[in-house]
């Protein structure tokens, strides 16, 4: 069977189990626009008594293994989660083939969002901003294309508070509920808009405190499949600049989740390897009361301090922005974005590692630009980011630059 046909029927075949899914009300996992790609963690049933569940081992693998290298961009590489979503043996030999942003430079599952992105050369990708909505939409991709087909990684909403400002970020255009399966954490400033706190639906790593939180929630609110607390993975600050000089922004951002040590020769960052499903089995119903409906109560789930790491989890890594130069004949302040930026704004920025002497980084390391943002167009921004950061991280560092306030400009 040649690879061509192989894939046409495993469209038709995906199109099917979202026929059925749309009779059962699940049909966003499948045919929202507006979606990443989740597949199914139980797969359909349907699937599961196919022909396609019965195939030889060292066939599906074959089968898998030549769909993966020779769909490596997207939309097509669609059909890699396609082959996730057939039945269990298809997706757990799918997942053992698929490698991580950091080895292949690819971006194939949810899960992907979340790991680091490759150490040669960054992951290329742009934001829309729609201020009637107040939503922010990362895409996968140069710039944008005609036909609206770009691949979609991450949305955020704007929400203000009294005292602050959240980011809500989804896997979804059209779902930020906090109790939804699309729900990947929040970054919320403080009322200067001066500081920056990003926060993770799932640890990144074992030594992570989840954030103390005293919203309670009732036990129907929330699916007993979805993580019920945060966890703060870092934080981004603005120097204040009340006398208004000229000159470009400074900001400086601890990644509490990634430490200095990853940058180092030899080592590595902490790369989870698949989204949250279960709650803490530490939570439990509070008594009710009066014939309410029991409440979940995150604080109980651990002591009132700020989210840090453990004693023997190292120095946090700490990002800057890299200085530019003054441009005589132009006038301004330049960075060599590459090509990537074309618009002068002071959103626009790179960052490096900050690093110490006693770190032992490389100078060419201590030059790199880990993440880059800059303006393209009329709300149209590009984001560039490689190791250690993911995509998530990136998108929360970079929504900041949407809310600083004027005395940091």
């Amino acid at each position: 069977m040649s690879l061509k046909i192989m894939m046409r029927e495993l469209k038709e075949m995906k199109d099917g189990i979202g026929n059925i899914s749309k009779r059962g009300g699940e049909s966003k996992l499948w045919r929202s626009r507006t979606r990443s790609h989740v597949v199914p963690d139980q797969p359909q049933e349907c699937a599961e008594q196919s022909p396609w569940s019965n195939l030889p081992p060292e066939l599906l693998l074959d089968i898998i293994h030549r769909v993966e290298e020779s769909e490596t961009a997207w939309p097509a590489r669609a059909a890699v989660v396609f082959c996730a979503a057939v039945c269990r043996s298809w997706r757990e030999i799918t997942k053992e083939i698929v490698k991580t942003p950091e080895q292949c430079g690819r971006l194939t599952f949810p899960i992907s969002l979340k790991q680091p992105g490759p150490r040669e050369s960054p992951i290329q990708c742009y934001i829309r901003r729609d201020r009637a909505t107040s939503t922010y939409l990362l895409f996968y991709g140069l710039v944008p294309s005609e036909g609206e087909g770009d691949k979609l990684l991450l949305a955020a909403r704007k929400v203000r508070r009294a005292t602050c400002t959240d980011f809500v970020i989804s896997l979804a255009a059209d779902d930020f509920a906090r109790a939804s399966y699309t729900y990947v954490g929040k970054q919320r400033s403080n009322f200067l808009g001066t500081k920056f706190t990003v926060y993770d639906s799932q640890p990144p790593c074992d030594s992570m405190i989840p954030l103390t939180t005293h919203r309670r929630f009732h036990s129907k609110q929330v699916s007993p499949r979805l993580p019920a607390c945060n966890y703060s993975i870092g934080s981004i600050t603005y120097e204040l600049n009340v006398l208004r000089t000229r000159g470009p922004r400074r900001m400086h951002c601890v990644l509490h989740s990634i430490p200095v040590s990853a940058i180092q020769e030899g080592g590595t960052a902490p790369t989870p390897l698949a989204l949250p499903q279960f709650f803490d089995e530490q939570l439990s119903p509070l008594p009710s009361s009066k014939g309410k409906q029991p409440l979940m109560d995150t604080s109980s789930l651990s002591p009132a301090v700020t989210p840090l790491f453990s004693p023997g989890s190292g120095e946090p890594l700490t990002l800057k922005n890299k200085a530019p130069r003054w441009h005589e004949q132009l006038q301004c302040w330049c960075l060599n974005f590459k090509g990537r930026v074309t618009v002068a704004s002071v959103k626009n920025f790179q960052l490096v590692a900050a690093v110490e002497p006693e770190h032992n980084v490389s100078p060419e390391d201590q030059e790199k630009v880990i993440l880059q943002f800059g303006k393209i167009g009329k709300d149209i921004f590009t984001m560039d980011y490689q190791y250690p950061v993911s995509a998530f991280q990136a998108f929360a560092i970079c929504l900041s630059s949407f809310d600083t306030k004027p005395a940091c400009e």
